[in-house]
């Protein structure tokens, strides 16, 4: 006779037990994960993220830099605009700086061009404008008579080496990886999203919530006693 109750609490405690995995699903909200996509979807339109524009303005200051350095460096000389014939119309690789600065725009000219316009996300571009930058300046190094020419044929080289390498560490370790993580992230709000709105097909209204009336307490016990008051008597 005790097995029916006990059977029935089991029931209501699983039914309890069950209510939380419930809750857990309806409780996503697609108004809070469309507020989370927004931003990624902005950053798309934008085209261009915040950590590579802060690359670019590198490069740019890379090449701002070098120039700045090669203008001193023929100031020091004995003048810009006799310095500049001599480096320029009368080139000599162990001699001038002029190369330097070509390499500079060079690097400025592929990096811009392949992570800014074409917005390529591999790093062969940052590897083949470092490979060569630094076989330049290498043979230019221990070929090219720049040490005999005062503290400028230490800096400039030694600069340009450095600023590409800072490049090179820059793209492939902050630029790439936050710009993959960032993408991860949209596609998995994303597909919580779709299937937010799968398990939520429209917006319940506030008229479509309502509570049943309240039953007063014994009302059914005192409709019983009524029913069998107006039986007839036999």
């Amino acid at each position: 006779m005790n097995r029916v109750p006990g059977d029935a609490e089991n029931a209501h405690s699983s039914s309890v037990e069950s209510c939380p995995s419930l809750r857990d699903v309806h409780s996503i909200n697609p108004a809070q994960l469309m507020a989370r996509i927004e931003p990624y979807e902005g950053r798309e339109k934008k085209g261009i993220s915040d950590v590579r524009r802060t690359f670019c303005l590198f490069v740019t200051f890379d090449l701002l830099f070098i120039t700045l350095l090669w203008i001193i460096e023929l100031n020091v000389k004995g003048g810009i605009e006799t310095t500049l014939e001599k480096e320029v119309l009368h080139y000599d690789y162990s001699s001038s700086y002029f190369d330097i600065f070509l390499l500079a725009v060079f690097r400025f000219k592929v990096l811009i061009l392949a992570y800014a316009m074409c917005r390529l996300r591999h790093w062969w571009a940052i590897a083949f404008t470092t490979a060569v930058t630094s076989a330049f300046l290498l043979a230019k190094v221990i070929i090219s008579q720049l040490f005999s020419q005062g503290a400028f044929g230490y800096v400039l080289p030694i600069i340009s080496f450095i600023l590409a390498w800072i490049e090179t560490w820059f793209l492939d370790f902050k630029v790439l990886p936050q710009e993959a993580e960032e993408e991860n992230r949209f596609l998995i709000a994303q597909d919580a999203t779709e299937r937010a709105a799968l398990l939520h097909p429209g917006v319940l209204s506030d008229g479509q919530f309502y509570s049943p009336p309240e039953s007063v307490a014994g009302s059914d016990e005192d409709s019983e006693e009524k029913q069998d008051s107006e039986k007839p008597v036999v």
